[in-house]
């Protein structure tokens, strides 16, 4: 995977790319590199949240647009109001573009006073930590003020439901834990002591989430589907059997109570959905085609 955060590129796809084949892609490089399949791999585990953080961004309109716009930068721009309708350089060849002339003006609006230079805070200093984000909370002349660090933190769909925390460096290098609970919300604002924190829930490429519940696809074989029996699935936190009833079509959802995700809140835990994939009994040999002859049409 390339060092480059350009997300074009990243994904395998063109600029003009459909959501259809960034989705595509992303289902693609996401069975390659994820955590499951490439244990104890740092390269892939790496690979893995890059492709997840060039999906997020791609898919989503307004972001892409930013994007486009502001390349790297589009986080920062989108902070400080830009809603990419009028471009402060041009990105039109990636993120690699070189920037163009920009008024001074336009460019203190966009990255606040000070981030070109000639005295205050620089580019790096405000929007440079170690999670995305900057600081916030600016001091006017002859005020004093606490700075607090605004970032964006990124998780797995498996920390959602087990919970986790994070070690954060805050400018000046002071150090603070920040405790994530289990079944936190995308987009949840988390804070610290002189920090604020925006949750940020990696897509997982074997697990959908609908608020507390999850949903999964599993194989189901063709006598089962048909007779009735018994499967094992995956979940969140482990493998659990589940009975399928005979007669069961290719595509029915099966729930699985109390398998979802943790209630941030303490209430009841959501639910885990099967959606039942038939696999049929490949090679098929003369009997078994012989036998689906005989079956309705």
């Amino acid at each position: 995977m390339t060092n480059v955060k350009d997300y074009y590129e990243i994904l395998g796809v063109s600029r003009q790319a459909s959501e259809k084949e960034i989705k595509s892609a992303f289902r693609k490089l996401a069975r390659k590199y994820h955590p499951d399949v490439n244990r104890g791999d740092a390269a892939a585990e790496r690979s893995f949240k890059e492709v997840s953080e060039a999906q997020d961004v791609l898919s989503d309109p307004e972001k892409r647009k930013l994007y486009d716009r502001y390349g790297t930068d589009w986080q920062a721009a989108r902070a400080a109001g830009a809603n990419g309708s009028e471009p402060a350089y041009s990105a039109s060849a990636g993120p690699r573009a070189a920037y163009q002339e920009i008024d001074p003006e336009e460019f203190e609006r966009i990255f606040g006073a000070g981030a070109g230079g000639g005295g205050g805070a620089g580019f790096g200093d405000i929007f440079g930590n170690l999670f995305r984000g900057g600081a916030r909370g600016r001091p006017q002349a002859g005020q004093s003020v606490e700075l607090e660090a605004e970032g964006e933190l990124e998780i797995g769909l498996r920390e959602v439901a087990a919970g986790t925390s994070r070690q954060v460096e805050l400018p000046g290098g002071r150090r603070v834990e920040l405790k994530i609970p289990a079944g936190v919300e995308d987009g949840t604002v988390l804070r610290a002591p002189g920090l604020r924190a925006r949750v940020k829930v990696l897509l997982d490429p074997k697990f959908s989430r609908s608020g507390k519940d999850v949903s999964v696809e599993v194989e189901v074989p063709l006598r089962t589907a048909m007779l009735g029996g018994e499967v094992i699935v995956p979940t969140l936190k482990g493998r659990v059997g589940l009975k399928v009833p005979g007669e069961t079509q290719n595509g029915k959802r099966l729930r699985i109570r109390g398998q979802g995700l943790p209630d941030a809140r303490g209430g009841q835990p959501g639910d885990l959905y099967a959606t039942v994939s038939v696999r049929l009994p490949l090679p098929l040999d003369e009997r078994t085609k012989a036998w689906a002859t005989e079956l309705p049409s």
